[in-house]
């Protein structure tokens, strides 16, 4: 985040590179710079004849370098921006020459998503030299929750850390997908509001009380009453709360207690780091840990993985998807 708010800010100041390569498995910010590119370098009148989209399924490399290669009209600089530009990636190579000397007035951009160049390669090589090549990296599940909080305090905002574990349980490590969420309740929300468990349930959907993240705490405290009262909900609202998914994030509970289980350092800092999960969590992980021994957690893991396969319809035609996930808790409690 720090070097996409250094590129941003570079930009502002007129130290503007001949060439963006913007690039990598989290397309957020890949779209953030392009987007920020795209109308912040040439004035609306300057855009009409010197700004230019181009879609990598649509275009090559040498129509690319082509149009590189105009002069600008009336104004100082052209802006040629390639999005999808991973459709590129078997004819990269070609930008080589291209990069070794680029047009000092154009402006080109590529958006890379979920992809990343070969750093050995010369042509990263030559684009690292000559313009700038970003690297946009996949969050883990333990860092979402501060890049949210980092987020929204920068646009005069604040978030309770259950609420942002919720967005993270539910929404996953997708930028993309918890910043729409975000928008959303932006609108609602005025400046300096924080945001709370009970916001994200009326506004977004995901409810404070019946969801996995709080199933699986349940299942973690053996707090039978309550999970059987979770599952009872789900069957009432399928839809919200497909089987396969929450069996899925059960069983990754599961395998993440077998690995805390093996911890010898069971610091909540190194949990959090080993385990990959927001700090918030790691007190469930410790009740867990008292309440399944380490065989009882390897016969659920298997329990978890013969449920899921029977949620996929596979020996089990005729079983609904409650009668599956009451299944689950018996063999679970049991």
């Amino acid at each position: 985040m720090d070097q996409v708010i250094q590129i941003t800010n570079d930009i502002k100041a007129g130290k503007i590179k001949p060439i963006y390569f913007f690039m990598g498995e989290e397309p957020y910010y890949v779209d953030k710079l392009t987007e920020f590119i795209e109308n912040s370098i040439l004035t609306e009148d300057e855009k009409g004849f010197n700004q230019m989209v181009l879609y990598g399924r649509d275009t090559t490399i040498e129509e690319i370098v082509s149009n590189a290669k105009r002069f600008p009209m009336m104004a100082d600089r052209q802006v040629v921006i390639v999005k999808e530009a991973q459709e590129l990636s078997r004819t990269i190579d070609k930008l080589e020459a291209y990069a070794e000397n680029p047009q000092p007035s154009t402006v080109l951009v590529f958006a890379y998503k979920y992809k990343t160049l070969d750093k050995r390669k010369k042509v990263t090589k030559v684009l690292e030299k000559n313009g700038l090549v970003f690297e946009s990296k996949k969050l883990y599940e333990n860092q979402v929750g501060d890049w949210l909080k980092r987020v929204l305090h920068g646009q005069g905002y604040a978030i309770e850390t259950k609420a942002a574990a919720m967005l993270v349980e539910f929404l996953g490590t997708d930028l993309s997908k918890i910043s729409n969420e975000l928008d959303k309740l932006k609108i609602i929300l005025p400046k300096g509001h924080t945001i709370t468990p009970k916001d994200i349930e009326e506004n977004i959907g995901i409810s404070k009380d019946f969801n996995v993240f709080e199933l699986r705490k349940a299942i973690g405290e053996r707090n039978q009453l309550k999970a059987y009262k979770i599952i009872d909900y789900f069957a009432k609202n399928p839809k919200d709360n497909p089987l396969v998914v929450t069996n899925g994030l059960v069983f990754s509970f599961f395998l993440q207690l077998l690995q805390y289980h093996g911890l010898k350092d069971k610091s909540k800092a190194n949990v959090a780091k080993v385990l990959k999960i927001n700090p918030y969590f790691v007190s469930d992980y410790e009740t867990a840990f008292r309440n399944y021994p380490m065989k009882k957690v390897s016969a659920i893991v298997n329990t978890l993985r013969s449920i899921d396969v029977k949620s996929k319809g596979v020996g089990a035609n005729s079983v609904t998807d409650y009668d599956l996930m009451k299944e689950m808790l018996v063999k679970i409690f049991n």
